[in-house]
């Protein structure tokens, strides 16, 4: 994700197994218009509450379909796969984390949210051949644009047919470069959809 680089604890979000203690708490969002209590802890991204970034992403991207198999690319505590799941009842939402203890917290928020439909899991237990209608992602600028860029071309790809990808980015941490970036080497159509607070929303479109 865009804003944050190692987390209050002093762990770094991309971290799989953070060194930081377990320690749950509760914590009050706005998600999808409604006010929810959700689970958080030390060791992941944002733990603290919604983060610029992503509630730029929420606010700029158009309200998702109301079905088809949708995927929130580095889903921390869940706030992107648990709107998607909010807004799209008949969809199948994925959340991915390379961080453990968000993979566990997206799960317990979405089943405490009576979201059978919202489920997170790691990189490595993904299949290769999935292919998603819509992507939302805060993509982790902070691992360095190497790791981003080795992220984002495995993930980017598998858009379907028709599919479309919403990613934020904080401006000056890149997000023009990023955008040549996609259009040249995953050879994909990127545009700015939106700005505000200092991020851009870029759109991407199934090759």
């Amino acid at each position: 994700m865009t804003d944050s680089g190692p987390t209050d604890s002093g762990d770094h979000y991309f971290t799989a197994s953070p060194a930081s203690p377990d320690e749950r708490r509760p914590l009050t969002v706005s998600l999808a218009g409604r006010t929810l209590t959700v689970e958080v802890a030390p060791g992941i991204f944002s733990p603290g509450g919604l983060d610029k970034g992503t509630a730029v992403l929420l606010d700029e991207a158009p309200d998702p379909p109301p079905s088809g198999r949708f995927l929130d690319l580095g889903c921390g505590w869940g706030p992107i796969a648990l709107t998607l799941g909010l807004l799209s009842e008949h969809a199948e939402v994925l959340g991915v984390d390379v961080n453990e203890r968000s993979v566990e917290l997206t799960n317990r928020n979405a089943a405490a949210l009576g979201l059978d439909h919202v489920r997170a899991a790691t990189p490595d237990e993904v299949g290769s051949d999935a292919a998603y209608d819509l992507i939302w992602s805060n993509p982790p600028i902070r691992i360095g644009k190497a790791a981003l860029h080795d992220l984002l071309r495995r993930w980017l790809p598998s858009l379907a047919p028709r599919g479309t990808a919403y990613l934020v980015v904080q401006r000056n941490l890149g997000s023009d470069s990023l955008q040549r970036w996609i259009e040249s080497d995953l050879r994909m159509p990127c545009a700015r959809f939106a700005s505000n607070k200092g991020f851009r929303v870029l759109r991407v479109d199934h090759a």
